[in-house]
Protein backbone atom coordinates (compact mmCIF):
# COMPACT_ATOMS: atom_id res chain seq x y z
CA UNK A 1 0.00 0.00 0.00
CA UNK A 2 1.38 3.40 -0.98
CA UNK A 3 1.81 6.17 1.59
CA UNK A 4 -0.71 8.28 -0.28
CA UNK A 5 -3.32 5.51 -0.21
CA UNK A 6 -2.63 4.85 3.46
CA UNK A 7 -3.19 8.52 4.33
CA UNK A 8 -6.42 8.59 2.38
CA UNK A 9 -7.76 5.62 4.32
CA UNK A 10 -6.57 6.78 7.74
CA UNK A 11 -9.94 7.58 9.30
CA UNK A 12 -8.83 8.05 12.90
CA UNK A 13 -9.50 6.26 16.17
CA UNK A 14 -12.67 4.25 16.76
CA UNK A 15 -13.86 2.61 19.98
CA UNK A 16 -16.14 -0.45 19.98
CA UNK A 17 -17.63 -1.63 23.26
CA UNK A 18 -18.44 -5.32 23.46
CA UNK A 19 -15.97 -5.73 20.60
CA UNK A 20 -14.53 -9.11 21.55
CA UNK A 21 -17.34 -11.28 20.14
CA UNK A 22 -20.55 -11.34 18.14
CA UNK A 23 -21.66 -8.22 16.30
CA UNK A 24 -18.99 -6.15 18.07
CA UNK A 25 -16.25 -8.42 16.73
CA UNK A 26 -17.64 -8.06 13.21
CA UNK A 27 -17.77 -4.27 13.63
CA UNK A 28 -14.15 -4.21 14.81
CA UNK A 29 -13.04 -6.14 11.72
CA UNK A 30 -15.09 -4.01 9.32
CA UNK A 31 -13.86 -0.71 10.73
CA UNK A 32 -10.22 -1.86 10.63
CA UNK A 33 -10.65 -2.98 7.02
CA UNK A 34 -11.91 0.52 6.17
CA UNK A 35 -8.96 2.34 7.71
CA UNK A 36 -9.83 2.90 11.35
CA UNK A 37 -7.50 2.32 14.28
CA UNK A 38 -9.67 0.46 16.77
CA UNK A 39 -9.80 0.30 20.55
CA UNK A 40 -11.80 -2.68 21.85
CA UNK A 41 -13.58 -2.57 25.21
CA UNK A 42 -14.78 -5.89 26.66
CA UNK A 43 -14.27 -8.19 29.65
CA UNK A 44 -12.84 -11.39 28.14
CA UNK A 45 -9.07 -11.32 27.75
CA UNK A 46 -8.84 -14.00 25.05
CA UNK A 47 -11.54 -12.35 22.96
CA UNK A 48 -9.91 -8.96 23.39
CA UNK A 49 -6.58 -10.35 22.21
CA UNK A 50 -8.22 -12.00 19.21
CA UNK A 51 -10.03 -8.80 18.22
CA UNK A 52 -6.83 -6.77 18.54
CA UNK A 53 -5.07 -9.31 16.32
CA UNK A 54 -7.81 -8.90 13.69
CA UNK A 55 -7.20 -5.15 13.65
CA UNK A 56 -3.45 -5.58 13.30
CA UNK A 57 -3.93 -8.06 10.44
CA UNK A 58 -5.77 -5.26 8.63
CA UNK A 59 -2.71 -3.05 9.04
CA UNK A 60 -4.23 -0.78 11.68
CA UNK A 61 -3.35 0.04 15.29
CA UNK A 62 -5.26 -1.79 18.01
CA UNK A 63 -5.71 -1.32 21.72
CA UNK A 64 -7.54 -3.90 23.87
CA UNK A 65 -8.83 -2.56 27.17
CA UNK A 66 -10.42 -4.90 29.72
CA UNK A 67 -13.57 -2.98 30.70
CA UNK A 68 -16.97 -3.64 32.24
CA UNK A 69 -19.08 -0.93 30.62
CA UNK A 70 -21.58 -1.08 33.48
CA UNK A 71 -18.93 0.68 35.59
CA UNK A 72 -18.65 4.34 34.61
CA UNK A 73 -15.22 4.71 36.22
CA UNK A 74 -13.83 1.85 34.12
CA UNK A 75 -15.24 3.38 30.92
CA UNK A 76 -13.78 6.78 31.75
CA UNK A 77 -10.37 5.25 32.53
CA UNK A 78 -10.49 3.33 29.24
CA UNK A 79 -11.24 6.51 27.28
CA UNK A 80 -8.31 8.31 28.93
CA UNK A 81 -5.97 5.46 28.05
CA UNK A 82 -7.19 5.29 24.45
CA UNK A 83 -6.59 8.98 23.83
CA UNK A 84 -3.17 8.78 25.50
CA UNK A 85 -2.03 5.79 23.45
CA UNK A 86 -3.90 6.07 20.12
CA UNK A 87 -4.99 9.69 19.88
CA UNK A 88 -8.31 11.60 19.78
CA UNK A 89 -11.39 9.42 19.59
CA UNK A 90 -13.34 10.22 16.41
CA UNK A 91 -15.89 7.38 16.55
CA UNK A 92 -17.44 5.57 19.52
CA UNK A 93 -19.75 2.58 18.97
CA UNK A 94 -21.87 1.50 21.96
CA UNK A 95 -22.49 -2.17 21.30
CA UNK A 96 -21.97 -4.08 24.58
CA UNK A 97 -24.85 -6.31 25.62
CA UNK A 98 -25.91 -9.27 27.68
CA UNK A 99 -29.29 -10.85 28.30
CA UNK A 100 -31.66 -13.09 30.24
CA UNK A 101 -34.07 -15.37 28.37
CA UNK A 102 -37.27 -16.38 30.13
CA UNK A 103 -40.49 -14.95 31.47
CA UNK A 104 -40.22 -11.75 33.46
CA UNK A 105 -41.01 -13.29 36.86
CA UNK A 106 -38.42 -16.02 36.29
CA UNK A 107 -35.61 -13.43 36.23
CA UNK A 108 -34.24 -12.36 39.59
CA UNK A 109 -34.11 -8.64 40.37
CA UNK A 110 -30.30 -8.91 40.35
CA UNK A 111 -30.23 -10.46 36.87
CA UNK A 112 -32.68 -7.91 35.51
CA UNK A 113 -30.65 -5.05 36.93
CA UNK A 114 -27.41 -6.48 35.53
CA UNK A 115 -28.84 -6.58 31.98
CA UNK A 116 -30.06 -3.00 32.37
CA UNK A 117 -26.69 -1.81 33.64
CA UNK A 118 -24.74 -3.42 30.79
CA UNK A 119 -27.07 -2.72 27.87
CA UNK A 120 -28.56 0.65 28.84
CA UNK A 121 -26.15 2.21 31.32
CA UNK A 122 -23.24 0.82 29.31
CA UNK A 123 -24.43 2.96 26.40
CA UNK A 124 -24.95 5.93 28.72
CA UNK A 125 -21.44 5.55 30.18
CA UNK A 126 -19.89 5.22 26.74
CA UNK A 127 -21.78 8.23 25.42
CA UNK A 128 -20.67 10.30 28.40
CA UNK A 129 -17.00 9.36 27.99
CA UNK A 130 -17.08 10.02 24.24
CA UNK A 131 -19.08 13.25 24.39
CA UNK A 132 -16.91 14.72 27.14
CA UNK A 133 -13.99 14.54 24.69
CA UNK A 134 -15.76 15.19 21.40
CA UNK A 135 -17.89 18.18 22.36
CA UNK A 136 -14.98 20.51 23.32
CA UNK A 137 -13.33 19.61 19.98
CA UNK A 138 -16.69 20.11 18.19
CA UNK A 139 -16.27 16.93 16.17
CA UNK A 140 -16.77 13.21 16.47
CA UNK A 141 -19.49 10.62 16.00
CA UNK A 142 -21.27 8.32 18.47
CA UNK A 143 -23.21 5.32 17.17
CA UNK A 144 -25.69 3.48 19.38
CA UNK A 145 -26.34 -0.12 18.41
CA UNK A 146 -30.09 -0.39 18.69
CA UNK A 147 -32.46 -3.14 17.67
CA UNK A 148 -35.85 -3.80 16.22
CA UNK A 149 -36.59 -4.61 19.87
CA UNK A 150 -35.87 -0.97 20.74
CA UNK A 151 -39.25 -0.23 19.15
CA UNK A 152 -41.26 -3.40 19.81
CA UNK A 153 -40.99 -5.55 22.93
CA UNK A 154 -41.26 -9.33 22.61
CA UNK A 155 -41.87 -12.03 25.23
CA UNK A 156 -38.98 -13.76 27.04
CA UNK A 157 -36.62 -10.78 26.67
CA UNK A 158 -38.18 -8.10 28.90
CA UNK A 159 -34.86 -6.87 30.34
CA UNK A 160 -33.16 -6.54 26.95
CA UNK A 161 -36.18 -4.93 25.27
CA UNK A 162 -36.58 -2.45 28.12
CA UNK A 163 -32.91 -1.48 27.96
CA UNK A 164 -32.96 -1.03 24.19
CA UNK A 165 -36.09 1.13 24.43
CA UNK A 166 -34.29 3.22 27.05
CA UNK A 167 -31.35 3.74 24.70
CA UNK A 168 -33.72 5.15 22.08
CA UNK A 169 -35.22 7.70 24.46
CA UNK A 170 -31.84 8.62 25.90
CA UNK A 171 -30.35 9.13 22.43
CA UNK A 172 -33.20 11.36 21.33
CA UNK A 173 -32.72 13.55 24.42
CA UNK A 174 -28.97 13.92 23.92
CA UNK A 175 -29.43 14.62 20.21
CA UNK A 176 -31.83 17.47 20.97
CA UNK A 177 -29.27 18.96 23.36
CA UNK A 178 -26.52 18.77 20.73
CA UNK A 179 -28.76 20.45 18.16
CA UNK A 180 -29.65 23.18 20.66
CA UNK A 181 -25.97 23.86 21.29
CA UNK A 182 -25.13 23.94 17.60
CA UNK A 183 -22.64 21.11 18.08
CA UNK A 184 -21.04 19.35 15.12
CA UNK A 185 -20.78 16.06 17.05
CA UNK A 186 -22.92 13.46 15.28
CA UNK A 187 -25.18 10.97 17.06
CA UNK A 188 -26.69 7.97 15.28
CA UNK A 189 -28.67 4.86 16.12
CA UNK A 190 -28.42 1.72 13.98
CA UNK A 191 -31.21 -0.75 14.72
CA UNK A 192 -30.35 -4.39 14.08
CA UNK A 193 -32.41 -7.41 13.04
CA UNK A 194 -31.93 -10.89 14.53
CA UNK A 195 -28.25 -11.81 14.18
CA UNK A 196 -26.34 -15.08 14.32
CA UNK A 197 -24.04 -14.27 17.23
CA UNK A 198 -22.64 -16.08 20.24
CA UNK A 199 -25.25 -14.26 22.37
CA UNK A 200 -27.60 -17.22 22.07
CA UNK A 201 -24.97 -19.68 23.29
CA UNK A 202 -24.03 -17.86 26.48
CA UNK A 203 -27.16 -15.91 27.40
CA UNK A 204 -28.62 -16.83 30.81
CA UNK A 205 -31.74 -18.80 29.96
CA UNK A 206 -34.57 -20.57 31.77
CA UNK A 207 -36.05 -21.88 28.52
CA UNK A 208 -36.42 -25.63 28.00
CA UNK A 209 -34.76 -25.49 24.56
CA UNK A 210 -31.72 -23.70 23.09
CA UNK A 211 -32.47 -19.97 22.63
CA UNK A 212 -32.55 -18.67 19.08
CA UNK A 213 -32.97 -15.32 17.32
CA UNK A 214 -36.38 -14.74 15.78
CA UNK A 215 -36.08 -15.65 12.07
CA UNK A 216 -35.08 -14.41 9.56
CA UNK A 217 -31.53 -14.38 10.92
CA UNK A 218 -28.69 -12.30 9.47
CA UNK A 219 -24.97 -12.83 9.76
CA UNK A 220 -23.27 -10.24 12.00
CA UNK A 221 -21.17 -8.99 9.07
CA UNK A 222 -24.34 -7.55 7.51
CA UNK A 223 -24.89 -5.41 10.58
CA UNK A 224 -21.21 -4.47 10.75
CA UNK A 225 -21.25 -3.17 7.19
CA UNK A 226 -24.24 -0.97 8.02
CA UNK A 227 -22.44 0.46 11.06
CA UNK A 228 -19.30 1.20 9.03
CA UNK A 229 -21.41 2.85 6.33
CA UNK A 230 -23.06 5.12 8.90
CA UNK A 231 -19.63 5.93 10.35
CA UNK A 232 -18.54 7.11 6.90
CA UNK A 233 -21.81 8.88 6.02
CA UNK A 234 -23.53 9.84 9.28
CA UNK A 235 -27.26 9.27 9.35
CA UNK A 236 -29.51 9.83 12.35
CA UNK A 237 -31.51 6.59 12.14
CA UNK A 238 -30.84 3.40 10.22
CA UNK A 239 -32.98 0.26 10.20
CA UNK A 240 -30.93 -2.76 9.12
CA UNK A 241 -32.84 -5.43 7.25
CA UNK A 242 -36.40 -5.64 6.01
CA UNK A 243 -37.63 -7.36 9.22
CA UNK A 244 -36.45 -4.41 11.33
CA UNK A 245 -38.30 -1.91 9.16
CA UNK A 246 -41.39 -4.14 9.16
CA UNK A 247 -41.28 -4.49 12.95
CA UNK A 248 -40.97 -0.75 13.58
CA UNK A 249 -43.64 0.25 11.07
CA UNK A 250 -45.92 -2.67 11.94
CA UNK A 251 -45.85 -1.74 15.61
CA UNK A 252 -46.82 1.82 14.75
CA UNK A 253 -49.75 0.67 12.64
CA UNK A 254 -51.02 -2.41 14.47
CA UNK A 255 -49.50 -2.82 17.91
CA UNK A 256 -52.49 -4.74 19.29
CA UNK A 257 -52.32 -7.27 16.50
CA UNK A 258 -48.61 -7.72 17.21
CA UNK A 259 -49.40 -8.25 20.90
CA UNK A 260 -51.64 -11.17 20.01
CA UNK A 261 -49.32 -12.54 17.35
CA UNK A 262 -46.28 -12.53 19.64
CA UNK A 263 -48.26 -14.07 22.49
CA UNK A 264 -48.99 -17.03 20.18
CA UNK A 265 -45.63 -17.33 18.36
CA UNK A 266 -43.01 -15.56 20.45
CA UNK A 267 -42.34 -18.40 22.89
CA UNK A 268 -41.63 -21.30 20.55
CA UNK A 269 -40.20 -18.95 17.90
CA UNK A 270 -37.29 -18.12 20.21
CA UNK A 271 -36.35 -21.75 20.88
CA UNK A 272 -34.44 -24.16 18.66
CA UNK A 273 -34.95 -27.82 19.61
CA UNK A 274 -32.61 -28.88 16.79
CA UNK A 275 -29.73 -27.02 18.49
CA UNK A 276 -29.91 -29.08 21.64
CA UNK A 277 -26.49 -30.56 20.84
CA UNK A 278 -24.83 -27.13 20.48
CA UNK A 279 -21.80 -26.69 22.78
CA UNK A 280 -22.95 -25.72 26.25
CA UNK A 281 -21.31 -22.51 27.45
CA UNK A 282 -21.65 -20.86 30.85
CA UNK A 283 -23.63 -17.64 30.79
CA UNK A 284 -21.72 -14.37 30.60
CA UNK A 285 -24.05 -12.24 32.69
CA UNK A 286 -21.63 -11.52 35.51
CA UNK A 287 -18.31 -12.82 34.19
CA UNK A 288 -16.78 -13.32 30.72
CA UNK A 289 -16.74 -16.78 29.20
CA UNK A 290 -13.12 -17.94 28.72
CA UNK A 291 -11.88 -18.28 25.14
CA UNK A 292 -12.03 -16.38 21.86
CA UNK A 293 -15.48 -16.99 20.42
CA UNK A 294 -15.38 -14.86 17.26
CA UNK A 295 -18.38 -13.27 15.58
CA UNK A 296 -20.72 -16.15 14.68
CA UNK A 297 -23.10 -18.21 16.78
CA UNK A 298 -24.72 -21.60 16.18
CA UNK A 299 -27.02 -20.56 13.32
CA UNK A 300 -24.76 -20.44 10.26
CA UNK A 301 -27.07 -23.01 8.64
CA UNK A 302 -29.96 -20.55 8.51
CA UNK A 303 -28.37 -17.08 8.52
CA UNK A 304 -28.29 -14.81 5.47
CA UNK A 305 -25.60 -12.25 4.71
CA UNK A 306 -27.54 -9.73 2.66
CA UNK A 307 -30.97 -8.70 1.46
CA UNK A 308 -32.47 -6.31 -1.11
CA UNK A 309 -33.19 -3.84 1.72
CA UNK A 310 -29.57 -3.92 2.90
CA UNK A 311 -28.32 -3.51 -0.67
CA UNK A 312 -30.65 -0.54 -1.18
CA UNK A 313 -29.52 0.98 2.13
CA UNK A 314 -25.86 0.80 1.13
CA UNK A 315 -26.59 2.28 -2.33
CA UNK A 316 -29.24 4.81 -1.35
CA UNK A 317 -27.37 7.76 -2.86
CA UNK A 318 -27.06 6.07 -6.23
CA UNK A 319 -30.69 5.00 -6.08
CA UNK A 320 -31.77 8.55 -5.20
CA UNK A 321 -29.82 9.85 -8.17
CA UNK A 322 -31.38 7.24 -10.42
CA UNK A 323 -34.81 8.23 -9.13
CA UNK A 324 -34.16 11.85 -10.06
CA UNK A 325 -33.09 10.83 -13.56
CA UNK A 326 -36.18 8.69 -14.01
CA UNK A 327 -38.35 11.61 -12.86
CA UNK A 328 -36.65 14.01 -15.29
CA UNK A 329 -37.03 11.52 -18.13
CA UNK A 330 -40.73 11.14 -17.34
CA UNK A 331 -41.27 14.92 -17.39
CA UNK A 332 -39.35 15.28 -20.66
CA UNK A 333 -41.36 12.46 -22.17
CA UNK A 334 -44.61 14.05 -21.08
CA UNK A 335 -43.68 17.47 -22.52
CA UNK A 336 -42.57 15.86 -25.77
CA UNK A 337 -45.82 13.95 -26.06
CA UNK A 338 -47.81 17.16 -25.56
CA UNK A 339 -45.93 18.85 -28.42
CA UNK A 340 -46.64 16.07 -30.87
Amino acid sequence: MSDKHHRRRDRGVAVVTGGSAGLGRAIVRELAARGWDVAILARGLEGLAGAAHDVELAGRRALAVETDVADDAQVEAAAERIEAELGPIELWVNNAMTGVFGEFLDASPEDYERVTRVVYLGAVNGTRAALARMKPRDRGHIIQIGSALAHRGIPLQAAYCGAKHAITGFTESVLAELLHDGSHVRLSQVDMPALNTIQFDWVKSSLPEHPQPVPPVYQPEAGARAVADVAERPRRRTWVGGPTAATVLGNRAASRLLDSYLAKTGFQGQQAPDKGDAPALPNNLYAPVPGDHGAHGAFDDRAIDDSPQLWALRHRRALAGAGVLVGVAAVVGLLTARRV
